[in-house]
């Protein structure tokens, strides 16, 4: 099956061309973060910028972690799922469950492997542009050299591989279990979890004072478990509602259609925006009200609130990247995968125009269920720690940036869905369908 796995992965390198990027970009910010580790402890660095550089890389380097993990295992669902034809002509070829999942497991890690590999050199650049905006804003001290070690080869190397085969592990696992009714418990214990820890850590926000220097821990990460919570229900609210959409004509009926038919398999789309909208959103948010009170207090930035600064919208820049990458390979996946349904529309009479309707009008309703749902995680983290920062509900100035992060998941969603279904719909529908059979 090992060989089966790398002649699959030489033949047909395209099919892996979303797991390899997203691989290549979580090994560099892996790789990139962790040098400070590096960094940190070489000799001659002083304890201040040794502190600096240690939180840095523990705090982004985790969060780097479950996005890894997130990208790949998004880009590895959809893969196996498209391929269920073949796996399933594996089977009656003779083919064992075991050996499949290992064929499979194989190809995602021989794949993440040379992504990590060939994301050492541009973690070596990036751990250097990042050690200079320390030190360009007084966190590290000038004469502190930038060192790429074992803590930083070793983590990219081993995280990437190891979030790529359990990701392909847990989706081959999925297609050739077909126990559905298993999946469906491990979805709502998920998904109640979730809400459960994100209401108990935005509810601890106000066990705080409003000096604390972890007060705003609590209520990102609720706004985190909510986004997820949240992105996992919205499928089932969704399908409940679209009956009552108020949608006619041709373009209408088949959106309204086609997102009750795959209202299930919509969570590769719905998880990635929602937690987008949601982390973004509340993460520059609650920093803009922490430099809202700290200009109104009238006093210079500390060391650690300027660490706390870089790291927040270094990691809302992560979340950007990442999350635009699931939302571009699943929906890029999922609309190249149904060229045959579009092919047989137009043979049926629908015209190109009216295809392109009904992707928009279903991308459209997709981008306001994410973005209704990630604002809703997001406010319960804003509001809760506004109320015990600075006695106010809300920021005094937000829609701005909430108004950002919405037109960047906007034009994520609805741009790749758009483009990629103009590209199917340029081939004649009879070739399209032929090539789908």
């Amino acid at each position: 099956m090992f060989v089966l796995a790398m002649r699959s992965v030489r033949q047909r390198p395209g099919r892996f061309a979303a797991t390899l990027l997203s691989a290549f970009l979580g090994a560099a910010i892996i790789m990139t973060f962790n040098s400070m580790h590096d960094t940190a402890g070489a000799p001659g660095v002083d304890s201040v910028s040794a502190e600096t550089l240690s939180t840095a890389a523990g705090v982004v380097g985790g969060y780097g972690t479950l996005l890894v993990f997130f990208a790949v295992a998004s880009t590895l669902t959809v893969n196996v799922r498209q391929r269920s034809a073949e796996i399933e002509l594996l089977r009656c070829s003779g083919a064992t469950p075991a050996q499949i999942k290992r064929m499979v497991v194989g190809e995602a890690v021989a794949v993440a492997l040379v992504g990590a590999l060939l994301a050492i050199g541009p973690a070596m650049l990036g751990g250097r542009v990042l050690l200079d905006v320390f030190q360009d804003s007084g966190q590290v001290a000038e004469s502190v050299d930038h060192t790429f070690g074992p803590i930083a080869l070793y983590s990219g190397l081993d995280i990437t591989v190891l979030a790529a085969a359990g990701a392909a592990f847990l989706a081959v696992r999925r297609a050739t279990t077909g126990r559905r009714r298993s999946r469906e418990r491990g979805r709502t214990f998920l998904l109640r979890g979730s809400l459960a820890l994100g209401g108990l850590s935005i509810c601890a926000t106000f066990v705080l004072s409003s000096t604390d220097a972890a007060l705003m821990a609590p209520p990102a990460y609720g706004a985190i478990l909510l986004s997820v919570g949240l992105a996992l229900l919205s499928p089932r609210l969704l399908r409940a509602l679209l009956g009552r959409l108020p949608l006619t004509g041709p373009s209408g009926y088949l959106a309204v259609r086609g997102l009750r038919v795959r209202a299930a398999q919509l969570s590769g789309v719905l998880v990635p925006l929602t937690l987008f909208i949601g982390m973004a959103t509340a993460t520059l948010q609650m920093q803009a009200v922490e430099n809202d009170a700290i200009d109104a207090a009238g006093v210079p930035k500390s060391v650690d609130a300027k660490n706390l600064e870089t790291l927040n919208l270094t990691v809302v820049g992560i979340i950007v990247v990442f999350s635009c990458i699931m939302l571009v390979n699943s929906l890029y996946a999922a609309t190249t995968y149904r060229r045959k349904e579009f092919g047989q529309q137009r043979l049926a009479g629908a015209t190109p125009g009216q295809v392109l309707g009904t992707v928009g009008i279903e991308s459209l309703i997709l981008t306001v269920t994410g973005v209704l749902f990630g604002t809703g995680a997001a406010l319960a983290g804003i509001v809760s720690f506004t109320t015990v920062r600075t006695d106010a509900v809300l920021p005094d100035e937000g829609l701005g940036i909430w108004l950002g992060v919405v037109a960047v998941g906007a034009a994520a969603t609805m741009g790749t869905s758009l483009l990629t279904a103009w590209r199917v719909l340029r081939t004649p529908p009879i070739t399209t369908v032929a090539l789908a059979a």
